[in-house]
């Protein structure tokens, strides 16, 4: 080789295995960022893909290229480049366990954690109090989604909830196929008329999320009325097949593609990084139809207040609401002037306040026991508030209330 040869060897373009079902939104968006990471760099690889989108694996071992970035997510693409002596960067879903993801490899994941905590904190800011998690059956092509039921339930759990009550708010089901269609209704159905009313529910996927309005529609559920809902991937086809527009989150795909097809080239340049693993949060949620139940503006006051409801007749502070959220008091102060014109003591107030107008108006319940049950520090004050907000004492509100029945 001469000296006249060699730049226009190392100008050669490397040829580039993309291993992905590119007939899915996710892996699309990923192929996407990809290329966007290819037009700002003006870096001259050549792409394979398959010429109709799937992922084929036979005869990848001979691919004749400089690298492969591949979903990691199939368990067959794993086992097939398990051994390949070319740079491969995995991307795929995020694992709690760290033994779940390869260890010779650059890893990049959608993190589920952020994924469902976002779509969780959105319900709660419509107002929900009742959440639920629509995923799909166990098996090795959907580790991901069961990845995100354990994100739920850490999140159910942090709530308070009990393990047997977070069970029965995962639900599983079939995968959805013509000859099944009808059984995977009927089933779901029986799920959704079983939780409690108003509910909000998290789907790991757009699809699951559609398959969820279906069966809602066939039920005569109302949406958002009675059930809210919330999928995973933002998926525009999605969107056009449902007569009521879905919410979704956005995963932060291109941002995954992007970063893969960086950590590549730093590769192909002699880097390594086996082992590493970037998890790449979410972009944010398209708010549609289906979760307009009554939403909040901040994320803060939303989290603030889903604490407020649970837990304001048990005597809580300023200081330990804004704990949960993860914030000072001050700044949570803000959001809260802000969002309600209202100060957090005002609205834990509150909450005690209508809480002791439901006893109260039952009638069965005295004014120094609903004092008790509803957080009061004593009889006194709860007539000092009563005084204040209402114009009357409690047992005047009682009296009143049993007129309005008679």
């Amino acid at each position: 080789m001469t000296k006249r040869d060699a730049p226009q060897r190392a100008q050669k373009a490397h040829r580039i295995a993309l291993l992905f079902n590119a007939n899915k939104v996710y892996d699309r968006e990923i192929i996407t960022g990809v290329g966007h990471y290819l037009l700002s760099t003006r870096i001259g690889w050549d792409v394979f893909l398959e010429e109709d989108f799937r992922c084929r694996l036979g005869g990848i071992e001979r691919f004749d290229g400089d690298g492969i970035i591949a979903d990691f997510d199939d368990p067959a693409v794993c086992e097939a480049l398990s051994d390949c002596p070319l740079p491969v960067v995995a991307v795929g879903s995020s694992y709690e366990d760290a033994s779940d993801y390869p260890a010779d490899v650059p890893y990049i994941a959608t993190d589920n954690t952020k994924l469902v905590s976002l779509a969780y904190t959105h319900l709660i800011g419509a107002g929900l109090t009742n959440f639920a998690l629509y995923s799909l059956p166990l098996s090795q092509n959907n580790r991901w989604s069961h990845q995100r039921e354990l994100a739920f339930a850490r999140l159910r759990a942090a709530d308070g909830r009990a393990p047997e009550a977070i069970d029965a708010e995962i639900y599983r089901g079939l995968s959805t196929s013509a000859p099944t269609w009808n059984q995977a209704i009927d089933q779901l159905t029986q799920w959704l008329h079983a939780l409690p009313k108003p509910v909000g529910i998290i789907a790991v996927t757009d699809a699951r999320a559609r398959h969820l309005l279906q069966a809602c529609l066939i039920a005569g559920i109302p949406v958002p009325e009675d059930v809210a809902i919330i999928g995973i991937d933002n998926d525009p086809l999605a969107r056009t097949l449902t007569r009521i527009p879905l919410s979704s989150v956005a995963q932060g795909t291109e941002e995954m593609g992007r970063t893969a097809a960086h950590v590549l080239h730093q590769m192909l340049r002699g880097a390594r990084f086996p082992g590493r693993r970037i998890l790449v949060p979410p972009v944010g949620i398209n708010v549609l139809e289906s979760t307009k139940h009554r939403p909040v503006a901040s994320p803060y006051v939303a989290r603030a207040r889903h604490f407020i409801r649970q837990y304001a007749c048990r005597g809580i502070r300023t200081e330990q609401v804004a704990d949960y959220v993860g914030v000072s008091r001050s700044s949570l102060e803000e959001h809260f002037r802000r969002e309600l014109q209202c100060t957090i003591h005002q609205e834990i107030l509150r909450q005690k306040l209508d809480a002791a107008k439901a006893l109260l108006a039952k009638g069965d319940t005295s004014s120094a026991d609903v004092a008790i049950r509803c957080g009061f520090t004593s009889l006194q004050y709860m007539y000092a508030v009563f005084r204040r907000e209402l114009g009357c004492t409690p047992r005047e509100f009682q009296d009143r209330a049993k007129m309005a029945v008679q």
